[in-house]
């Protein structure tokens, strides 16, 4: 389970992020997790609840805010949600390889004391 590891180094950077800022404690992280970044998110939350104990986020929430899939359409310039497992545009039916979003994982968001 990746996700472990994963989640150590968004602890890190949010333990990082919080003591720039002089927080003694994290309340909430937000995380946005692209729907193609092959990350689940019950793993996440699993990991998350294993390793915030003893750390600045003990006790903390965490949010995560799943990002779909966005492709560009390189024949009409249009960008859309594709609806199936092919990224066929649905205003001119162009096949689209241009992923513009649903890949991320990110730490997005920090709510510290």
């Amino acid at each position: 389970m990746h996700e472990v590891g994963l989640m150590q180094d968004a602890l890190e950077i949010a333990e990082t992020w919080a003591r720039r800022s002089g927080a003694a404690r994290i309340h909430r992280v937000g995380m946005r997790v692209g729907i193609q970044s092959g990350v689940v998110p019950e793993a996440l939350e699993f990991a998350f609840e294993a390793l915030a104990p003893g750390t600045m986020a003990e006790g903390a929430r965490l949010d995560i805010e799943p990002v779909p899939v966005v492709c560009h359409c390189a024949a009409c310039e249009s960008e859309f949600v594709p609806e199936g497992p092919f990224y066929i545009c649905p205003l001119c039916g162009g096949l689209s390889a241009d992923v513009r979003a649903g890949r991320e994982l990110e730490v997005a968001t920090l709510e510290v004391e």
